[in-house]
């Protein structure tokens, strides 16, 4: 790599379709020279006046946010940071419609303002993008609280189905269910468990699958990245038994894994596996970061499946 080289011009030259992406918001992307009282580039998840969002077919790239150009020259994918999530769609963030209303308690209004200038701005740029995220539990609206099992069934499918074909044909690859499992590798008790089941997973991607036949499904979620390994014959295999080459948090990468076993043993249209590496360099004990070989490993395993891999 030259000092000129940027990473999607590496990309570029592998022989395989290599996808090296970046998060993206809309103030920095749309925005010049915003900054925070601090004077540090902002990257809020508030919102932008629609008339402050530039037509991209008419701006040419030097004429961009120096964030932008960046994305541009660096990376050649991208996933929307937090606008296209089910709260901040129907509730959190009412956007241009009206920046004075109040968050909605109605399940029909979407606003999709946002999203739709980001994702406009990537198929312009010839960027590929991930959808980020169908069904997570932490950026979901509030009043699924309030409903009964069959509402909230109904709620999930009404959502499932309104986003994904709002963006077919524009968006093709979707994080279908986030974060669903517990350090112990179980499922988390969350709104969609308590109120749908332990089999929520299953019936969001058969779901999304209906929605969009098309679309690559994926299942994702974090400190999931790394497997241990005892020696066997065949070499190293993944085990939780390794006393002194487990995993930093074993129990739930082998808890991901049954998971995707699971899911692909009933035939759940699965594609992918989404695995969010939230390192941390400096980590110890369970937040130490997994060697390379641990998530070698762990790719190995989830690829016998039949399931492409989605770091993050």
């Amino acid at each position: 790599m030259t000092s000129d080289e940027t990473l999607s011009s590496i990309a570029s030259r592998c022989c395989k379709r290599v996808y090296i992406g970046t998060a993206i918001l809309p103030k920095p992307l749309f925005l010049h020279d915003h900054q925070d009282q601090k004077g540090i580039p902002c990257a809020t998840i508030s919102t932008v006046d629609q008339n402050q969002i530039p037509d991209p077919a008419a701006t040419p790239t030097n004429e961009l946010p120096q964030y932008t150009q960046t994305i541009l020259s660096e990376f050649n994918s991208i996933v929307i940071e937090h606008h296209l999530k089910w709260g901040p769609l129907v509730h959190t963030l009412p956007g241009p419609i009206s920046q004075s209303s109040p968050p909605t308690m109605h399940l029909g209004k979407y606003d999709f303002s946002h999203v739709d200038a980001m994702v406009d701005f990537a198929i312009h740029h010839n960027l590929h993008i991930k959808g980020h995220v169908l069904i997570w539990h932490v950026t979901s609206p509030p009043f699924l609280e309030e409903m009964s099992p069959t509402q909230v069934r109904e709620a999930v499918k009404r959502h499932i189905f309104t986003t994904m074909n709002y963006f077919k044909g524009r968006i093709k690859m979707w994080d279908v269910v986030n974060e669903s499992l517990a350090a112990d590798g179980t499922l988390v008790e969350n709104v969609f468990y308590r109120k749908m089941g332990p089999d929520y997973i299953e019936q969001c991607f058969r779901w999304a699958h209906e929605a969009d036949p098309d679309a690559f499904l994926i299942y994702n979620d974090n400190k999931v990245e790394g497997c241990g390994a005892i020696e066997t014959n065949d070499g190293d295999s993944c085990s939780s038994d390794s006393r002194h080459n487990k995993a930093p948090i074993q129990a739930k990468s082998d808890g991901f894994y049954n998971l995707l076993k699971e899911l692909v043993e009933k035939g759940v249209p699965i594609h992918g596996a989404g695995m969010q590496a939230h390192f941390s360099a400096g980590g110890t004990k369970h937040q130490r970061p997994p060697t390379p070989a641990m998530v070698k490993r762990q790719i190995r395993r989830i690829g016998e499946l039949g399931l492409k891999v989605n770091m993050s």
